[in-house]
Formats: C-alpha cells, sequence, structure tokens
C-alpha cells in the first residue's frame, strides 16, 4: 500500500543525530513492546511478520510521524492481538485510562497478475521493469523503483510471498531476484551517475523491460 511508512527516496524530513552508544531500549516498555510481538509471532503463532508490518502501515500518517520506534511496535501488536480475538479493546480501554490506539482493518490485495510459478521466468543479467503498481493491501515493493527498470544480478530462493501473508491468506513461495538501478534511473541527475542500487524483488513485481 502506498503510505507514509514507504519514506525511501523521499526528502524534505531534515537532518538526524546519531545517538552515539545507544542502549537497545531506552525505556522498559520498549522492551516489553519487543518481546510482545516476539512472543505473539514465535510462540503464540497469533500473526506473521507480515501482518505485523501491515499493521504498522496502517497507522494515519499524523500519529506514524511523531511516534517512536517500539511506540509503533506497541500499536501494531495491539492492533493484531485485538484483531485476532486475543485482547478486547474496551478491556484495555479500561484498564488504560483512555482509548488504546488500534489500525484501520486490513485491506486484501489479491492482483489477477501475481506469478504462481516456481521457475525462474528471469535470469541473471536480463533487464527488467517494475510494475507500476498501487496495490491497497501490503506489498514489499518500493514506490521509489515503480516503473523503473534494472538489472537482474541473482536469482534467489523461493521466499514466501508477502502480499498474501499479510492478510492471512493462503502462504505460497514465488521466486525472487536481486535487482541493479543505476541511481540516475530513479533519480535522474540528482543522483551521482556511478551510484547503482540494488533492490529483492519478488517475480509478481516484475515484467520484461520495454
Amino acid at each position: 500500500m502506498d503510505g507514509i511508512h514507504d519514506l525511501g527516496g523521499m526528502a524534505g524530513f531534515g537532518s538526524f543525530e546519531i545517538e552515539h552508544h545507544e542502549p537497545t531500549f531506552h525505556e522498559p516498555w520498549e522492551e516489553t513492546a519487543f518481546l510482545t510481538n516476539i512472543a505473539s509471532i514465535a510462540m503464540l503463532g497469533a500473526y506473521n511478520a507480515d501482518e505485523y508490518r501491515h499493521s504498522i502501515e496502517r497507522m494515519p500518517i499524523n500519529e506514524y510521524l511523531p511516534a517512536r520506534y517500539y511506540e509503533r511496535t506497541l500499536i501494531g501488536v495491539t492492533t493484531l492481538l485485538v484483531e485476532k480475538g486475543l485482547l478486547d479493546k474496551a478491556d484495555l480501554d479500561r484498564r488504560a485510562g483512555a482509548s488504546v490506539r488500534v489500525s484501520q482493518p486490513a485491506v486484501a490485495n489479491i492482483d489477477d497478475g501475481l506469478s504462481q510459478s516456481t521457475t525462474p521466468r528471469f535470469t541473471v543479467g536480463d533487464r527488467v521493469h517494475v510494475r507500476n503498481m498501487h496495490p491497497p493491501g501490503h506489498t514489499r515493493v518500493p514506490r521509489y523503483v515503480r516503473g523503473h527498470s534494472g538489472t537482474v544480478l541473482h536469482v534467489a530462493p523461493l521466499f514466501k510471498f508477502p502480499d498474501a501473508s499479510a492478510h492471512g491468506l493462503p502462504r505460497r513461495k514465488e521466486c525472487t531476484y536481486h535487482v541493479a538501478f543505476k541511481s540516475r534511473e530513479l533519480w535522474s541527475e540528482s543522483a551521482e551517475a556511478e551510484d547503482t542500487v540494488v533492490v529483492d524483488l519478488w517475480e509478481s513485481y516484475l515484467e520484461e523491460s520495454p
């Protein structure tokens, strides 16, 4: 889905300061949020990593931008546990003394153009074009490469297709590729002429380069 979480290639957010010797967690609740997410995935099997990513993507822009990393984690986990029926929203509100933030329900992403083959369609050296797609649900194809062409560097092993698993749909594996893009193909003259960006892409995102 298109959203503020897809920041690749975007500018205008100002500078940031690197915190030297930064601790893993600044406050105890951050570790709790992290461990709750890990336990919910690995121990409870309540949801998968793609569903978790999509729960954070669904945060409204006015909440996403000012939120800290582990605050987003906490909102994403809470959203999924409520949706899966493991937590009661009214009970959470009562315990928190206020309305607990949860994201909007997920939108399934079904596209008739998705690849169903487990045999690689492309090989190393092929020129490929990224489909200019704007799905309503979860996807792992960055906006900054959509509509652009690159070269296959490596044919990677089959891997689960996130656009399906993020919505609780039947999980399936699909061919994946490491694709190299010239920086100027993506950002024209504003990029360094010799720079290259390598992006991991599923076959459903790709077509033959025109």
